[in-house]
């Protein structure tokens, strides 16, 4: 049977749905529409899994509603590829009409989805959910159900070199990126106590670290970044892409995060951790701050993370069991410190 998933997003996005598209693709003919940078992903977690390439103009960060603005013909073009397959079933894990228009306009004789906005009459079965209380994972375990299929079996694994503390300072949004003078103090206290770092880090924020004699990396390409991240003990980030990225290789992750809440969007790893931002009315946030500079994350200052990050740095000092698998549940503790993933009966 030919199903078509829709995960329009970015690399955390696409990390959060690698389980599900692993496992689905050993019973469906599975067709994914994703950024360009899916395929990049497919070779590593999911080969059996086909990508079409499309960027949706409403996932960019600016301007997404200037509608002259869309690349109308390649949108048609897309849809008239969808409809020559003739798919079987259509998924997509977001509450989201427009990706609900799509999968109706693919032709698709079953469509599951999870509606907004009176996006129920696109779909032919819609899954009613509460968007608030939900991790962005449980969305794909949800749709394994539908579909009968059992998200435990694993992704396989890279050999790994349990020895480097990998940390990636950046991120896609500024209002993600913990000050980097911060992530300096950290890297200082871990050599310290005699522990290997490698520093990983956007473009822009190279300058940074070589005026302090760090020979820090900026990964061109994703290949590149998964053989970086793929060699850690742990890996310390941002609530960014390559932490899910991380997490879904295998390694241990601990994320500063800020606007972003941890029960949503913590890495599926079931011994992350992470330390939590500061409170804010208006969490989660997405693109933007409503304030000149977003404090939940400036305010997590860098004794907070140290205390809670010596205690994860001693846990993972040995090689992890070979029988771990992608776990399928995450049940947060709240509050800083440690995320518990727990597996179903």
């Amino acid at each position: 049977m030919k199903l078509l998933v829709l995960e329009h997003w970015a690399l955390g996005d696409l990390a959060l749905a690698s389980p599900f598209l692993h496992a689905a693709s050993q019973r469906y003919e599975v067709t994914l529409v994703a950024k360009p940078i899916a395929e990049d992903l497919r070779r590593h977690f999911w080969p059996r899994v086909e990508v079409l390439p499309f960027l949706a103009p409403w996932t960019v960060f600016d301007r997404k509603y200037d509608l002259w603005r869309w690349p109308w013909k390649t949108i048609l073009e897309l849809l008239r590829v969808l409809r020559s397959r003739q798919f079987d079933i259509a998924v997509s894990a977001r509450r989201d009409p427009r990706d609900h228009l799509l999968i109706a306009l693919s032709g698709a004789k079953r469509r599951i989805g999870f509606p907004r906005w009176g996006s129920q009459a696109l779909l032919t079965q819609a899954i009613e959910c509460d968007k608030m209380t939900k991790h962005r994972f449980s969305y794909w375990q949800t749709l394994a159900k539908a579909l009968e299929i059992d998200l435990l079996e694993p992704i396989p694994k890279q050999h790994k070199e349990r020895e480097v503390i990998v940390i990636h300072t950046g991120a896609a949004r500024m209002t993600r990126v913990w000050p980097l003078e911060r992530y300096a103090g950290l890297v200082r206290r871990l050599r310290a106590d005699q522990h290997r770092v490698e520093v990983l880090c956007d473009r822009h924020q190279l300058g940074f670290w070589q005026e302090r004699g760090e020979r820090a990396r900026v990964p061109d390409t994703l290949d590149e970044l998964v053989c970086l991240v793929g060699k850690a003990a742990i890996f310390i980030g941002n609530d960014s892409g390559p932490g899910h990225l991380a997490a879904i290789s295998g390694v241990p992750t601990f994320t500063i995060f800020g606007p972003q809440l941890p029960e949503l969007f913590a890495p599926i790893h079931r011994e992350a951790e992470w330390v939590e931002g500061g409170p804010c009315p208006y969490k989660p946030c997405y693109d933007s701050c409503r304030f000149s500079a977003p404090h939940c994350l400036l305010g997590v200052d860098e004794d907070t993370v140290w205390n809670s990050l010596v205690q994860f740095v001693a846990r993972h000092t040995r090689i992890p069991g070979e029988g771990d698998s992608i776990p399928a549940v995450l049940e947060p503790t709240g509050g800083s410190g440690a995320g518990i993933l727990v597996l179903p009966e």
